[in-house]
């Protein structure tokens, strides 16, 4: 495929790109006069009709970089007689908090025009939705597995849509929609204009533009996989046990007013959020697990600064776009090195600074190298000399399983860890007392069920051997950091 490329200048304003006058005063409404990077380049190659290739890393700016041209084309040609339930324009977005973000998008700026939107994902009721699609409906912006949903109901007609929009189609992919993806093309018009939105350019992204855009405009308004430059980036390296004590310190001592904090699991993520509270430091978790209406909630909270916490899995990664959002905390790194990039892109949003902070274990090192190989710079390494770890810690939680460096657990699948021998899985019946013996009485082989076969004892190893080889072996491995003053005692205020 062709790339033909625009060339950025920084003296352009929203006036010089010929956006209908609706649109320019909704632009005004909201307190724009020039354009992002990646504004001032896509909207003219959209303007222009044909499709659109786009790299932006997140926060750039990119979701009115799309919304503002399609409500001008939409507006500039419209449909006599519309069907109900028949949109001209599909956006297609990974998650519920990005797809209600986005059609937020185009209500802000489309507010003086004509054309209606709305929204659908899953994990509420599908009948308020299947009420909307009766009336006129010129832009959806839907997630895949919802939007599907509907065309078996045949409450949606896709055969009207002028463009398409894969927003977020790096995630899209990540999260395993690529067979959703395919099936919702295959029910589209031919004749389209596309536009493919990536913060990455991963192999799989290219196979997926290759097939789907023609002769396509290309915009890169940053190099690849890197961090915004205005972040400030930073590592404490403490042990996993301490590092809820060090979140609060540095959350009381800092004053900070707003934070958004980004664990590896669900269960982590409400055990933080618990302990946080119990501190003093009003927190709510949010992840896949949560009801959409307590989402919706917690993220109404953080967003006008009634609570100072969020704490994530990295379906908020992408899915959140909060101005001015000051810092964001790994308290665990992510295993994947791109999903640091879109985490802390979370911060440092179009043209404004933030701080990014990773808590760092000695079992996390491996993350941290490769993250600071793909965003070719070396992450500081702070000190914090006013946290003093508490005297008495509880007993440590269990940790949850790591996975294999490099590889990802999709939505739709579930691992565990592998259970010592001998014990059982709580998750299934015992075979006991259901007319079936026992796993361990039943024969494993022929030579089992012609006879018993001699068996060679095993070593028995208690819980506490097991603990104490764990400690010791961990305790072997710990780097030993200067993390905390010599100064015993002093807290910071």
């Amino acid at each position: 495929m062709s790339n033909t490329a625009i060339p950025l200048s920084n003296e352009i304003s929203f006036a010089d790109l010929n956006l209908a006058q609706p649109l320019m005063h909704a632009i005004t409404d909201a307190g724009y006069t020039r354009p992002t990077p990646v504004q001032a380049q896509a909207i003219p190659l959209v303007l222009a009709g044909g499709d659109l290739l786009a790299g932006a890393q997140t926060g750039t700016g990119k979701t009115a970089g799309f919304t503002l041209p399609i409500l001008h084309l939409l507006t500039a040609k419209p449909v006599i007689n519309q069907r109900a339930g028949r949109p001209r324009c599909l956006i297609l977005v990974p998650t519920r908090e990005l797809a209600a973000q986005v059609e937020e998008s185009v209500q802000t700026y489309g507010k003086y025009l004509p054309l209606k939107s709305m929204v659908m994902f899953g994990g509420v009721n599908i009948n308020p939705q299947i009420k909307a699609l009766r009336g006129q409906m010129d832009i959806l912006v839907a997630t895949p597995g919802r939007l599907l949903d509907h065309v078996g109901q045949k409450t949606l007609d896709l055969s009207g849509v002028e463009i398409l929009v894969l927003d977020e189609a790096d995630r899209m992919l990540d999260m395993g929609f690529i067979r959703d993806i395919k099936k919702i093309l295959a029910l589209l018009p031919k004749q389209r204009q596309n536009l493919l939105f990536s913060a990455t350019f991963s192999d799989e992204i290219k196979t997926l533009a290759d097939g789907l855009l023609h002769n396509p405009g290309y915009v890169e308004v940053a190099r690849r996989n890197s961090t915004v430059e205005l972040i400030e980036q930073s590592v404490h390296l403490v042990p996993q046990k301490l590092k809820s004590y060090l979140l609060a310190h540095l959350i009381k001592h800092h004053d900070w007013k707003q934070v958004l904090v980004f664990t590896r699991t669900k269960h982590g993520a409400n055990r933080l959020a618990e302990k946080l509270n119990m501190d003093g430091i009003s927190a709510a978790a949010i992840h896949g697990n949560k009801s959409q209406p307590a989402r919706t909630k917690a993220l109404a909270q953080f967003k006008d600064g009634t609570m100072p916490v969020l704490v994530a899995t990295d379906i908020a990664a992408r899915g959140l776009d909060i101005d001015m959002l000051p810092h964001v905390v790994n308290f665990e790194l992510p295993n994947i090195p791109e999903d640091y990039v879109h985490r802390i892109g979370r911060t440092g949003r179009a043209g404004s600074s933030g701080a990014a902070i990773s808590l760092v274990d000695s079992e996390e090192l491996s993350y941290l190298k490769s993250i600071e190989r793909l965003i070719k710079r070396e992450i500081p390494k702070v000190v914090v000399d006013s946290f003093v770890p508490p005297a008495n810690l509880p007993a440590e939680a269990p940790r949850p399983p790591r996975q294999p460096h490099g590889q990802r657990r999709h939505s739709h699948t579930t691992a565990s860890a592998p259970r010592p021998a001998g014990t059982t899985n709580r998750n299934q019946p015992s075979r006991e007392g259901q007319g079936q013996k026992p796993r361990s009485q039943q024969p494993r082989n022929s030579q089992q069920r012609n006879g018993p076969q001699p068996v060679k004892p095993r070593p028995i190893q208690t819980t506490a051997d097991q603990q104490h080889l764990s400690e010791a072996a961990r305790h072997q491995s710990m780097p030993q950091p200067a993390l905390f003053s010599p100064k015993s005692g002093r807290r910071g205020k």
